[in-house]
């Protein structure tokens, strides 16, 4: 038996649902700029593209973060980190909603980044420790429902409180969540030492193992292929779809909705096959992007094919999450800081090249990149398979069971 499995013999639901809680909190607070940038903008006296960066900052926080979080943590207590991170990420709302200027709200994102980081790179670590190894992946499925509800109502939760209370109410509107979540974890959250036997390596060993580089490619070339497109959703329905001002949000929470329903049900495809799952869900995903080209002047078809894409695409992580609670037995935290800085760059990445192409050929070429990195992520994903059904050691005797 792993060393991570030491809670094997029973489940702790009730620190499962306080992780949930607390990624819903933090997807909520990540985005919440996204509908607010107008009045923040205003009110910190820059441009809304200097408010944007908001966003921008955080993710580069989280990057660095999630690479480095295993090695500064030491031998501290993961619960103890847990606990830290949410009480940081209430701070974080704090500051901004309290921000006398830019150099200060931008401080409170670059918080929120480094919470964004620290969490996810734990997250799957936790999972293990909380559940059977049987259960991981409902587990993940169940943090992913916090980020996919998270989703779904922060941009228009967010616009509505604004409009309600001002921005800097909005954001003061999330303290209270935060500090339920830190209080819920302090009480079901186990103790949790660092383990002794995980690796601090640097992350180039990692890449050492075939299994892993492919993984990890496999992993990026999704994220960059869904963000090349998702990220552009919204200019698409207006200009292409010709979506009236109802329509279009309507459209965007049906995806949200899926999305949601996507975590609830992708556990049972795991259990059947993970490595299945995970070739499927990117091809079908390029079969919907293509469609979209011809389809996208009509919106009912639109429509559809997007909130099937919603569904696909929000339960995908809860996929490769498992991947990396399956690969990494022994060293599941600094397998999770790789993950979080590899799924971060991509997105950076894919929604940067997207909207090159949006910008200087339209929308079909858009679709078309992010049908063509889907494609080489199923690809990756079944040359991980092949690696993995290659590969000796107990690892891969756990994994062929799930195969």
């Amino acid at each position: 038996m792993s060393r991570t499995h030491v809670n094997a013999d029973r489940a702790n639901w009730g620190g499962v649902l306080a992780m949930t809680l607390c990624v819903f909190a933090l997807i909520a607070s990540e985005f919440m700029p996204v509908s607010l940038l107008t009045p923040l903008a205003a009110d910190l006296g820059v441009t809304e593209g200097l408010a944007g960066y908001g966003i921008a900052i955080s993710g580069a926080f989280a990057v660095l973060t999630s690479l480095s979080i295993s090695r500064l943590a030491g031998n501290m207590n993961r619960r103890t980190l847990l606990l830290i991170l949410t009480a940081l990420m209430a701070v974080s709302g704090v500051v901004v909603a309290l921000s006398p200027n830019y150099l200060v709200y931008m401080t409170g994102r670059a918080l929120i980044g480094v919470v964004i980081g620290g969490f996810w790179s734990l997250s799957a670590a936790t999972a293990m420790r909380l559940v059977p190894a049987a259960k991981v992946p409902r587990a993940l499925a169940i943090f992913n429902s916090g980020n996919a509800l998270a989703t779904v109502v922060a941009a228009p939760l967010g616009s509505y409180l604004g409009g309600m209370i001002g921005w800097r109410g909005a954001f003061l509107c999330l303290l209270p969540v935060a500090v339920i979540a830190l209080a819920w974890q302090w009480v079901c959250l186990p103790s949790m030492p660092a383990e002794s036997g995980q690796s601090q390596g640097g992350l180039i060993a990692l890449f050492r193992r075939r299994v892993v580089a492919l993984g990890m490619l496999a992993c990026g070339a999704f994220f960059m292929g869904q963000f090349a497109l998702f990220t552009y959703v919204r200019p698409f329905l207006e200009r292409v779809t010709s979506a009236g001002t109802s329509a279009v949000p309507l459209v965007l929470l049906a995806i949200g909705v899926s999305g949601f329903v996507g975590t609830l049900v992708i556990g049972v495809f795991i259990r059947r096959g993970l490595y299945r799952t995970l070739v499927t869900i990117p091809a079908l995903m390029a079969l919907i992007a293509v469609a979209l080209v011809p389809l996208g002047p009509q919106l009912w078809p639109t429509a559809a094919l997007l909130s099937a894409w919603g569904l696909l695409a929000t339960a995908a992580p809860v996929g490769w999450w498992s991947w990396l609670a399956r690969t990494f037995t022994d060293n599941a935290e600094a397998g999770g800081g790789l993950m979080v800085a590899v799924v971060q760059c991509s997105i950076a990445l894919g929604s940067t090249v997207g909207g090159l192409l949006f910008d200087s050929l339209g929308f079909a070429s858009t679709f078309l990149a992010s049908a063509g990195l889907l494609l080489c992520a199923a690809l990756l994903a079944y040359a991980t398979a092949s690696e993995r059904a290659t590969t000796s050691g107990p690892v891969v005797a756990v994994e062929a069971r799930g195969s």
